[in-house]
Protein backbone atom coordinates (compact mmCIF):
# COMPACT_ATOMS: atom_id res chain seq x y z
CA UNK A 1 0.00 0.00 0.00
CA UNK A 2 1.45 3.35 -1.05
CA UNK A 3 2.19 5.90 1.66
CA UNK A 4 0.17 9.10 1.93
CA UNK A 5 2.07 11.92 0.08
CA UNK A 6 1.41 14.29 2.98
CA UNK A 7 3.04 11.92 5.51
CA UNK A 8 5.97 11.39 3.12
CA UNK A 9 6.48 15.15 2.87
CA UNK A 10 6.40 15.55 6.66
CA UNK A 11 9.04 12.81 7.09
CA UNK A 12 11.25 14.44 4.48
CA UNK A 13 10.91 17.80 6.22
CA UNK A 14 11.80 16.28 9.60
CA UNK A 15 14.90 14.62 8.16
CA UNK A 16 15.99 17.96 6.67
CA UNK A 17 15.40 19.81 9.97
CA UNK A 18 17.44 17.25 11.92
CA UNK A 19 20.24 17.14 9.34
CA UNK A 20 20.81 20.86 8.81
CA UNK A 21 22.47 21.48 12.24
CA UNK A 22 24.96 18.72 11.46
CA UNK A 23 25.97 20.46 8.23
CA UNK A 24 26.88 23.73 9.89
CA UNK A 25 30.53 22.69 10.33
CA UNK A 26 32.92 24.17 12.91
CA UNK A 27 31.22 27.53 13.16
CA UNK A 28 33.50 28.69 15.98
CA UNK A 29 36.77 27.28 14.60
CA UNK A 30 40.01 29.18 14.95
CA UNK A 31 42.81 28.12 12.66
CA UNK A 32 46.10 27.35 14.35
CA UNK A 33 47.82 29.96 12.18
CA UNK A 34 45.47 32.56 13.66
CA UNK A 35 46.47 31.76 17.26
CA UNK A 36 49.38 33.04 19.28
CA UNK A 37 50.06 29.85 21.26
CA UNK A 38 51.33 30.76 24.75
CA UNK A 39 53.58 28.09 26.31
CA UNK A 40 54.76 29.94 29.41
CA UNK A 41 53.98 33.06 31.43
CA UNK A 42 55.99 34.89 34.07
CA UNK A 43 54.71 37.59 36.43
CA UNK A 44 56.98 40.17 38.11
CA UNK A 45 56.59 43.44 39.91
CA UNK A 46 56.97 46.42 37.59
CA UNK A 47 58.26 49.91 38.18
CA UNK A 48 56.90 52.98 36.47
CA UNK A 49 55.55 52.60 32.97
CA UNK A 50 57.49 53.93 30.04
CA UNK A 51 55.85 56.45 27.73
CA UNK A 52 55.46 53.74 25.08
CA UNK A 53 53.66 51.45 27.55
CA UNK A 54 51.34 54.23 28.68
CA UNK A 55 50.39 54.99 25.07
CA UNK A 56 49.67 51.31 24.34
CA UNK A 57 47.38 50.93 27.37
CA UNK A 58 43.89 49.76 26.45
CA UNK A 59 42.02 50.48 29.68
CA UNK A 60 41.69 54.16 30.49
CA UNK A 61 40.52 54.00 34.12
CA UNK A 62 43.39 52.66 36.22
CA UNK A 63 42.75 51.15 39.68
CA UNK A 64 44.98 52.01 42.63
CA UNK A 65 47.03 48.82 42.45
CA UNK A 66 50.71 48.04 41.98
CA UNK A 67 51.86 47.34 38.44
CA UNK A 68 52.85 43.88 37.26
CA UNK A 69 54.99 42.91 34.31
CA UNK A 70 53.73 39.85 32.42
CA UNK A 71 56.10 38.04 30.05
CA UNK A 72 54.87 35.37 27.64
CA UNK A 73 56.58 32.72 25.55
CA UNK A 74 54.80 32.40 22.21
CA UNK A 75 55.56 29.41 20.00
CA UNK A 76 56.65 30.23 16.46
CA UNK A 77 54.70 28.12 13.94
CA UNK A 78 56.79 25.31 12.47
CA UNK A 79 59.78 25.95 14.74
CA UNK A 80 58.96 23.82 17.81
CA UNK A 81 60.76 20.42 17.69
CA UNK A 82 58.31 17.54 17.31
CA UNK A 83 60.62 14.72 18.36
CA UNK A 84 64.22 13.69 19.11
CA UNK A 85 65.21 13.88 15.47
CA UNK A 86 63.37 17.05 14.59
CA UNK A 87 65.26 20.28 14.08
CA UNK A 88 62.24 22.45 14.74
CA UNK A 89 62.15 24.00 11.27
CA UNK A 90 65.77 25.06 10.99
CA UNK A 91 69.03 23.31 11.67
CA UNK A 92 70.56 24.33 14.99
CA UNK A 93 67.71 26.65 15.86
CA UNK A 94 68.15 28.22 19.25
CA UNK A 95 65.65 29.37 21.84
CA UNK A 96 65.14 32.74 20.20
CA UNK A 97 64.31 31.01 16.88
CA UNK A 98 61.67 28.69 18.34
CA UNK A 99 59.98 31.21 20.63
CA UNK A 100 58.96 34.82 20.72
CA UNK A 101 59.31 36.35 24.19
CA UNK A 102 57.22 39.47 24.78
CA UNK A 103 56.28 41.42 27.88
CA UNK A 104 53.85 44.12 28.89
CA UNK A 105 52.87 46.05 32.00
CA UNK A 106 49.43 46.43 33.57
CA UNK A 107 47.54 46.90 36.81
CA UNK A 108 46.49 43.22 36.74
CA UNK A 109 47.36 40.09 34.80
CA UNK A 110 44.42 40.55 32.44
CA UNK A 111 45.24 44.23 31.95
CA UNK A 112 48.85 43.43 31.04
CA UNK A 113 47.76 40.69 28.62
CA UNK A 114 45.23 43.01 27.03
CA UNK A 115 47.95 45.59 26.48
CA UNK A 116 50.12 42.84 25.01
CA UNK A 117 47.31 41.71 22.71
CA UNK A 118 47.39 45.17 21.10
CA UNK A 119 50.88 44.32 19.82
CA UNK A 120 49.84 41.04 18.18
CA UNK A 121 47.83 40.23 15.08
CA UNK A 122 46.80 36.80 16.44
CA UNK A 123 44.67 36.06 19.48
CA UNK A 124 46.51 34.84 22.56
CA UNK A 125 45.65 31.18 23.17
CA UNK A 126 46.28 29.51 26.56
CA UNK A 127 45.23 25.96 25.73
CA UNK A 128 48.90 24.84 25.64
CA UNK A 129 50.05 26.89 28.62
CA UNK A 130 52.24 24.57 30.71
CA UNK A 131 54.19 26.79 33.11
CA UNK A 132 53.35 29.93 35.09
CA UNK A 133 56.25 31.49 37.01
CA UNK A 134 55.61 34.13 39.68
CA UNK A 135 58.40 36.08 41.35
CA UNK A 136 58.77 35.77 45.12
CA UNK A 137 58.04 39.48 45.60
CA UNK A 138 54.67 39.14 43.84
CA UNK A 139 53.86 35.93 45.77
CA UNK A 140 54.56 37.57 49.12
CA UNK A 141 52.29 40.43 48.11
CA UNK A 142 49.52 37.93 47.36
CA UNK A 143 48.27 35.73 44.51
CA UNK A 144 44.62 36.79 44.61
CA UNK A 145 44.68 38.31 41.13
CA UNK A 146 46.88 35.58 39.64
CA UNK A 147 44.64 32.78 40.96
CA UNK A 148 41.46 34.58 39.94
CA UNK A 149 42.52 35.21 36.34
CA UNK A 150 43.83 31.71 35.58
CA UNK A 151 41.05 29.99 37.52
CA UNK A 152 38.39 31.78 35.46
CA UNK A 153 40.09 31.11 32.12
CA UNK A 154 38.59 27.95 30.62
CA UNK A 155 41.61 27.42 28.34
CA UNK A 156 44.09 26.94 31.22
CA UNK A 157 44.75 23.31 32.11
CA UNK A 158 44.64 22.24 35.75
CA UNK A 159 47.76 20.15 35.06
CA UNK A 160 49.90 23.22 34.34
CA UNK A 161 52.69 24.02 36.79
CA UNK A 162 52.55 27.18 38.90
CA UNK A 163 55.89 27.95 40.55
CA UNK A 164 57.63 30.67 42.53
CA UNK A 165 61.02 31.99 41.38
CA UNK A 166 63.79 32.99 43.74
CA UNK A 167 64.51 36.16 41.77
CA UNK A 168 63.17 37.71 38.61
CA UNK A 169 60.60 35.40 37.00
CA UNK A 170 61.22 36.81 33.52
CA UNK A 171 64.72 35.29 33.56
CA UNK A 172 63.18 31.82 33.37
CA UNK A 173 61.21 32.80 30.29
CA UNK A 174 64.42 33.88 28.54
CA UNK A 175 66.67 31.06 29.77
CA UNK A 176 68.37 28.83 27.21
CA UNK A 177 69.09 25.42 28.82
CA UNK A 178 71.35 23.10 26.81
CA UNK A 179 69.07 20.05 27.11
CA UNK A 180 66.00 21.74 25.68
CA UNK A 181 65.50 24.57 23.20
CA UNK A 182 62.13 25.47 24.71
CA UNK A 183 62.60 26.75 28.28
CA UNK A 184 58.98 26.09 29.19
CA UNK A 185 59.28 22.43 28.27
CA UNK A 186 62.52 22.21 30.27
CA UNK A 187 60.81 23.69 33.34
CA UNK A 188 57.89 21.31 32.96
CA UNK A 189 60.18 18.30 32.46
CA UNK A 190 62.26 19.25 35.53
CA UNK A 191 59.21 19.13 37.78
CA UNK A 192 57.60 16.10 36.10
CA UNK A 193 60.82 14.11 36.34
CA UNK A 194 61.34 15.27 39.92
CA UNK A 195 57.90 13.87 40.77
CA UNK A 196 58.70 10.53 39.12
CA UNK A 197 62.06 10.30 40.92
CA UNK A 198 60.58 11.12 44.33
CA UNK A 199 62.26 14.54 44.54
CA UNK A 200 59.04 16.55 44.60
CA UNK A 201 55.36 15.88 45.40
CA UNK A 202 52.78 16.12 42.64
CA UNK A 203 51.50 19.68 43.01
CA UNK A 204 49.98 21.01 39.82
CA UNK A 205 48.10 24.29 39.78
CA UNK A 206 44.83 22.41 40.31
CA UNK A 207 46.22 20.80 43.49
CA UNK A 208 47.34 24.19 44.76
CA UNK A 209 43.91 25.73 44.21
CA UNK A 210 42.21 22.78 45.90
CA UNK A 211 44.45 22.88 48.98
CA UNK A 212 44.21 26.67 49.27
CA UNK A 213 40.42 26.66 49.71
CA UNK A 214 40.37 23.94 52.38
CA UNK A 215 39.61 25.17 55.88
CA UNK A 216 42.31 23.05 57.51
CA UNK A 217 45.12 23.15 54.97
CA UNK A 218 47.32 25.65 53.12
CA UNK A 219 48.79 25.50 49.65
CA UNK A 220 52.41 25.23 48.59
CA UNK A 221 54.24 25.59 45.28
CA UNK A 222 57.63 24.67 43.82
CA UNK A 223 60.33 27.21 44.71
CA UNK A 224 62.79 27.33 41.81
CA UNK A 225 66.02 29.17 41.07
CA UNK A 226 67.99 29.66 37.87
CA UNK A 227 71.70 28.85 38.05
CA UNK A 228 74.73 30.09 36.12
CA UNK A 229 74.52 27.44 33.38
CA UNK A 230 70.89 28.38 32.68
CA UNK A 231 69.75 25.23 34.44
CA UNK A 232 66.84 25.33 36.88
CA UNK A 233 67.04 23.99 40.42
CA UNK A 234 64.07 22.94 42.56
CA UNK A 235 65.29 24.87 45.59
CA UNK A 236 62.45 24.04 47.97
CA UNK A 237 58.78 24.55 48.73
CA UNK A 238 57.15 27.98 48.80
CA UNK A 239 54.37 27.74 51.39
CA UNK A 240 51.41 30.03 51.82
CA UNK A 241 49.02 31.41 54.39
CA UNK A 242 45.87 32.09 52.46
CA UNK A 243 46.92 33.72 49.20
CA UNK A 244 50.21 35.12 50.50
CA UNK A 245 53.55 33.36 50.49
CA UNK A 246 54.95 33.41 54.03
CA UNK A 247 58.12 31.34 53.67
CA UNK A 248 60.07 28.73 51.78
CA UNK A 249 62.05 25.62 52.63
CA UNK A 250 65.42 24.37 51.46
CA UNK A 251 65.75 21.40 49.12
CA UNK A 252 66.27 18.81 51.88
CA UNK A 253 63.03 19.83 53.60
CA UNK A 254 61.09 18.69 50.54
CA UNK A 255 61.93 15.17 51.69
CA UNK A 256 60.71 16.06 55.19
CA UNK A 257 57.35 17.16 53.80
CA UNK A 258 57.03 13.98 51.74
CA UNK A 259 57.96 11.88 54.79
CA UNK A 260 55.27 13.42 57.02
CA UNK A 261 52.73 13.03 54.21
CA UNK A 262 53.90 9.48 53.38
CA UNK A 263 54.39 10.27 49.70
CA UNK A 264 56.10 7.73 47.44
CA UNK A 265 58.36 7.14 45.59
CA UNK A 266 61.10 8.29 47.94
CA UNK A 267 64.35 9.61 46.51
CA UNK A 268 66.36 11.55 49.08
CA UNK A 269 69.77 10.59 50.48
CA UNK A 270 71.30 11.15 53.92
CA UNK A 271 74.82 10.75 55.34
CA UNK A 272 75.01 8.54 58.43
CA UNK A 273 77.86 9.09 60.91
CA UNK A 274 79.18 5.87 62.44
CA UNK A 275 81.70 7.66 64.67
CA UNK A 276 85.09 8.83 63.45
CA UNK A 277 86.69 10.40 60.36
CA UNK A 278 85.44 8.90 57.10
CA UNK A 279 83.24 6.48 59.00
CA UNK A 280 80.19 7.59 57.05
CA UNK A 281 77.80 5.80 54.78
CA UNK A 282 75.32 7.25 52.32
CA UNK A 283 71.76 5.94 52.54
CA UNK A 284 68.75 6.52 50.33
CA UNK A 285 65.11 6.33 51.37
CA UNK A 286 63.17 3.99 49.10
CA UNK A 287 59.70 3.81 50.67
CA UNK A 288 57.56 5.68 53.21
CA UNK A 289 54.48 4.85 55.25
CA UNK A 290 52.70 7.15 57.68
CA UNK A 291 49.79 7.16 60.09
CA UNK A 292 48.46 10.22 61.92
CA UNK A 293 46.38 10.03 65.09
CA UNK A 294 44.74 13.13 66.60
CA UNK A 295 43.37 13.54 70.11
CA UNK A 296 42.32 16.55 72.16
CA UNK A 297 44.59 17.32 75.15
CA UNK A 298 43.97 20.35 77.41
CA UNK A 299 41.65 21.89 74.87
CA UNK A 300 44.07 21.66 71.91
CA UNK A 301 44.66 19.02 69.24
CA UNK A 302 47.71 16.81 69.76
CA UNK A 303 48.98 14.78 66.82
CA UNK A 304 50.94 11.54 66.92
CA UNK A 305 52.75 10.95 63.63
CA UNK A 306 53.93 7.40 62.95
CA UNK A 307 56.43 7.28 60.07
CA UNK A 308 58.07 4.12 58.71
CA UNK A 309 61.01 4.50 56.31
CA UNK A 310 62.79 1.83 54.32
CA UNK A 311 66.37 2.67 53.35
CA UNK A 312 69.20 1.24 51.26
CA UNK A 313 72.92 1.69 51.87
CA UNK A 314 74.27 3.36 48.73
CA UNK A 315 77.98 3.75 49.53
CA UNK A 316 80.57 4.01 52.29
CA UNK A 317 83.48 6.41 52.46
CA UNK A 318 86.06 4.06 53.92
CA UNK A 319 86.93 0.37 54.10
CA UNK A 320 87.10 0.81 57.86
CA UNK A 321 83.32 0.46 57.94
CA UNK A 322 82.03 -3.11 57.70
CA UNK A 323 78.32 -3.20 57.05
CA UNK A 324 78.01 -7.01 57.21
CA UNK A 325 77.64 -6.70 60.98
CA UNK A 326 74.06 -6.50 62.24
CA UNK A 327 75.14 -4.13 65.02
CA UNK A 328 76.43 -1.68 62.39
CA UNK A 329 73.10 -1.85 60.57
CA UNK A 330 71.33 -1.11 63.86
CA UNK A 331 73.56 1.92 64.35
CA UNK A 332 72.69 3.11 60.85
CA UNK A 333 68.99 2.77 61.63
CA UNK A 334 69.36 4.55 64.96
CA UNK A 335 71.41 7.43 63.53
CA UNK A 336 68.97 7.96 60.66
CA UNK A 337 66.04 7.80 63.07
CA UNK A 338 67.52 10.55 65.23
CA UNK A 339 68.27 12.74 62.22
CA UNK A 340 64.80 12.20 60.74
CA UNK A 341 63.07 13.19 63.98
CA UNK A 342 65.25 16.29 64.23
CA UNK A 343 64.51 17.32 60.61
CA UNK A 344 60.76 16.67 60.93
CA UNK A 345 60.46 18.55 64.22
CA UNK A 346 62.39 21.54 62.90
CA UNK A 347 60.26 21.69 59.75
CA UNK A 348 57.01 21.43 61.70
CA UNK A 349 58.17 24.24 63.98
CA UNK A 350 59.02 26.41 60.98
CA UNK A 351 55.55 26.06 59.46
CA UNK A 352 53.93 26.58 62.87
CA UNK A 353 55.81 29.84 63.37
CA UNK A 354 54.42 31.07 60.04
CA UNK A 355 50.92 29.71 60.69
CA UNK A 356 50.94 27.67 57.47
CA UNK A 357 49.54 24.15 57.81
CA UNK A 358 50.64 22.73 54.46
CA UNK A 359 50.32 19.18 55.84
CA UNK A 360 46.56 19.36 56.30
CA UNK A 361 46.48 18.57 60.04
CA UNK A 362 43.39 20.76 60.28
CA UNK A 363 41.62 18.45 57.86
CA UNK A 364 42.35 15.54 60.20
CA UNK A 365 40.66 17.48 63.01
CA UNK A 366 37.65 18.22 60.78
CA UNK A 367 37.37 14.54 59.82
CA UNK A 368 38.13 12.84 63.15
CA UNK A 369 36.90 15.44 65.64
CA UNK A 370 34.00 17.21 63.89
CA UNK A 371 32.35 18.26 67.15
CA UNK A 372 35.53 19.95 68.37
CA UNK A 373 36.05 21.68 65.00
CA UNK A 374 32.48 22.99 64.84
CA UNK A 375 32.57 24.33 68.39
CA UNK A 376 36.16 25.54 68.81
CA UNK A 377 37.62 26.22 65.33
CA UNK A 378 35.03 26.71 62.57
CA UNK A 379 37.07 29.06 60.34
CA UNK A 380 40.32 28.92 58.40
CA UNK A 381 41.65 32.04 60.18
CA UNK A 382 41.06 30.46 63.60
CA UNK A 383 42.91 27.30 62.58
CA UNK A 384 45.85 29.35 61.26
CA UNK A 385 46.29 30.76 64.76
CA UNK A 386 45.57 27.50 66.58
CA UNK A 387 48.07 25.60 64.42
CA UNK A 388 50.87 27.60 66.06
CA UNK A 389 49.99 26.07 69.45
CA UNK A 390 49.35 22.38 68.70
CA UNK A 391 51.81 19.68 69.81
CA UNK A 392 53.30 16.79 67.88
CA UNK A 393 54.62 13.39 68.95
CA UNK A 394 56.93 11.74 66.41
CA UNK A 395 57.43 7.98 66.12
CA UNK A 396 59.90 7.16 63.34
CA UNK A 397 60.88 3.57 62.47
CA UNK A 398 63.82 2.89 60.12
CA UNK A 399 64.50 -0.42 58.40
CA UNK A 400 67.62 -1.11 56.30
CA UNK A 401 66.48 -3.24 53.38
CA UNK A 402 69.53 -3.56 51.14
CA UNK A 403 73.26 -2.90 51.31
CA UNK A 404 74.10 -3.21 47.62
CA UNK A 405 76.06 -5.82 45.65
CA UNK A 406 78.91 -6.07 48.19
CA UNK A 407 78.63 -8.02 51.44
CA UNK A 408 81.01 -5.75 53.37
Amino acid sequence: MSQNPWIRSVKTLLVMVLTVPLLSGCWDRLEIEERAVVLGISIDEAGKRTQEERESQVTQTAPQTDLVRVTVQIALPGRIPLGPGESGGSSGAGTQETLWVLDSVGHSVDDALMNLQQQLSSRLFFGHLRVIVVSESVARRGLENVNDFFHRNSEVRRLAWLMISEGNAKALMKAAPKLERVPTLYLMATLDEGTRMGKFPSDYIGNFWSNSVKLGEEGFLPYVAIRKEQNVQIAGLAYFKGNKMVGHTNASQIGAYMGIKGINPAGYRIFVDLGGPKKNVMTTITHRDKKIVVRIVNGLPRFTIHIALEINVEEKLSEAVAIDDSSILKRIEQDEQEKAIQIYRKFLGQTQADGSDIFGFGEYVRAKKPGYWNSRVRTKERWQEMYKEVDFDLDVQINVRRVGMKSR
